[in-house]
């Protein structure tokens, strides 16, 4: 089954993430036409319908939700171990894990005092690369939301579909490594664009990498000026205090 994706510019197209053959004179995705435009258009209004289901879910258990994205190893599940440690015993906390297979990140979050609701997107999904609001609503059904207070939507590890998907958060997060290279955010600027807080990571290897946080934090601001940005490293704690507080500080503002 072929998945629709939008773009800032107004362009749609599907991905097909089955086996299928391209004609790559003629890309059939790329299509345009006033039927195949309404066709889009009702597909992205269904997911917008079932990200406003989540989020009235969400809060009428007076839960705040975040969507969580980064691209593959770059230490998002790091970062969600700490921040369960953090909270345990302070507030119920639950994660939606999404991956496209396996449970291997579910389980090194598991015993920290969360509920995890695991959503493999390669089961009855095509291996999708994002998560959308009909995925996340299915998950929600693996949380006790009464019991509540954060949800962490941990997303599929891509810096491009999961940022034009809302799923029913409050608010986007993403985390970004040192390893990947200052350039990110110029050649992905819609997940860059989308977030309302960077996790800049392992900055405890800056050292070892030709690498300046300074030229890091220049680039995601010439394409968000006003996105929170915040150096840490997962791995040893350094600045993981900043994040929690931010953390705090939403919460806390669904209380005003």
């Amino acid at each position: 089954m072929g998945r629709f994706h939008r773009h800032d510019d107004g362009t749609t197209h599907t991905h097909d993430h089955g086996d299928h053959p391209h004609d790559h004179g003629d890309h059939s995705g790329y299509h345009t036409g006033t039927q195949r435009i309404d066709v889009l258009e009702a597909i992205f209004a269904e997911n917008d319908v079932r990200a406003d289901y989540n989020r009235k879910a969400f809060n009428d258990n007076g839960v705040r939700a975040i969507n969580l994205m980064s691209s593959p190893g770059s230490g998002k599940t790091t970062v969600l171990q700490a921040t369960l440690d953090e909270f345990a015993g302070d507030i119920g906390l639950g994660v939606i894990e999404g991956d496209i297979a396996t449970d291997l990140d579910a389980a090194k979050l598991g015993g920290r005092g969360a509920q995890i609701s695991l959503l493999n997107t390669g089961n009855g999904f095509g291996g999708e690369c994002h998560l959308d609001a009909p995925m996340v609503n299915r998950a929600l059904q693996g949380l006790d939301l009464a019991d509540l207070d954060l949800v962490i939507i941990e997303n599929v590890g891509n810096l491009v579909c999961p940022a034009e998907f809302d799923v029913g958060e409050h608010a986007k997060a993403m985390v970004y490594s040192v390893t990947e290279g200052d350039d990110k955010p110029l050649k992905y600027p819609v997940m860059f664009r989308a977030v309302d807080v960077v996790l800049l990571n392992k900055i405890d290897l800056v050292p070892y990498l030709d690498a300046d946080v300074d030229s890091y934090i220049a680039r995601v601001r010439e394409v968000n000026a006003t996105t929170k940005i915040l150096p840490i490293s997962a791995r040893t704690g350094v600045g993981m205090t900043e994040w929690f507080d931010w953390l705090r500080q939403f919460m806390a503002r669904a209380a005003t």
